[in-house]
């Protein structure tokens, strides 16, 4: 089936949707892409794990590495493809196998692109940093992943959003002393101690900054509180975890150290400051002609993407990378998650003139 005569996109998203793959069991789809990806003799196929990249040997002057996650989150009822009047529905219909779509599309069809190319399919993206397929490719294969500028499918609705903010979440924890609460000044309540932290937390203002021409916005919030032992006990210790989303201008190292002299003042000794997990951001890098390239073809403002994604990997390693895909992240792991004909197309196109007239 096909519409303005190119692939059906759309039905080729549909059918990637009907193929379950939430996180760590990718195994069957990735058969599937193993063996269509394998059936063109111009492509390298290389498997390692449930992680899969094919490349071109061409002998280009430059590289352009295409990427996106295969896993998707647990379905809620709409693990089955619908469309609708050029909607599709299914988990992971935006987030992000219509970006697979493209990226197989690609695969297939460009014989002689003008710059060599690498896609990259990989693993366990929606959950724990440490489990990601991306990360073990760096870890074992680097050399196959080395390109001039990465693009990732994820979901940004046709728009280039560029680089991505770092995240950092930490817990402190507070100590108190345990007494009855018929006679709280025996003892010191440390759920009480939290407030300190917490007006912090309440009246912090967060910083807007531009880089590029992008304009980041850093948050930092309380996400968990825990405290107490029982209805009539003064509790001896509290925690309250946080999570500061910060721009590219600030290393992991700078976010830990401005979120450590915030809670400083509040802090005694035998209170625990503790870093759960952190991840760098990365810089829009709009600057390599590629990248500037794909800009000017998209025809739209460039905007910084404020959440994590793994273009940090690839800047980590000296690639610049931003976010370019069809499907509207606000919709993202939601029950009605959808995808329209529309971005997938234009998301199409836009990369189709990239390979073939940059």
């Amino acid at each position: 089936m096909a519409t303005n005569g190119l692939t059906d996109l759309l039905a080729r998203t549909a059918a990637l949707v009907d193929v379950a793959s939430p996180s760590r069991a990718e195994g069957p789809l990735v058969d599937q892409l193993e063996t269509e990806l394998r059936a063109h003799a111009h492509l390298e196929v290389t498997r390692i794990g449930d992680n899969l990249v094919a490349r071109t040997s061409l002998g280009r002057l430059h590289r352009v590495v295409l990427a996106g996650h295969t896993d998707t989150v647990p379905a809620a009822e709409n693990a089955t493809a619908r469309i609708e009047n050029g909607r599709l529905f299914g988990v992971g219909s935006a987030d992000m196998k219509g970006g697979l779509a493209v990226m197989l599309e690609l695969a297939a069809t460009l014989t002689e692109p003008v710059v060599d190319l690498t896609y990259v399919f990989y693993a366990r993206e929606e959950i724990a940093s440490a489990e990601s397929g991306l990360g073990e490719l760096f870890e074992s294969r680097p050399d196959l992943l080395v390109g001039d500028i990465a693009i990732l499918g994820e979901p940004t609705d046709a728009r280039i959003e560029a680089g991505c903010q770092g995240t950092l979440r930490m817990r402190v924890q507070l100590q108190g002393v345990r007494a009855h609460t018929a006679r709280p000044w025996m003892g010191r309540n440390a759920v009480h101690r939290l407030s300190g932290i917490l007006a912090v937390l309440d009246s912090y203002e967060a910083r807007s900054p531009i880089l590029d021409g992008c304009q980041f916005r850093e948050a930092l919030q309380a996400v968990a509180v825990d405290g107490g032992v029982s209805g009539n006990v003064v509790p001896d210790s509290a925690s309250v975890t946080v999570n500061f989303r910060f721009a590219p201008d600030r290393s992991a190292f700078d976010a830990e150290t401005h979120v450590r002299e915030l809670f400083a003042p509040f802090l005694e000794e035998g209170d625990l400051v503790d870093v759960l997990d952190v991840a760098n951001a990365a810089a829009p890098g709009l600057n390599h002609p590629l990248l500037a390239s794909l800009v000017e073809r998209s025809g739209t403002q460039v905007m910084a993407k404020l959440g994590w994604t793994d273009v940090a990997r690839f800047a980590a390693h000296g690639v610049p990378a931003v976010n370019f895909g069809p499907g509207d992240s606000t919709v993202a792991h939601t029950a009605g998650e959808y995808l329209d004909r529309a971005p997938l197309e234009r998301v199409y196109a836009v990369l189709l003139g990239l390979l073939t007239e940059a």
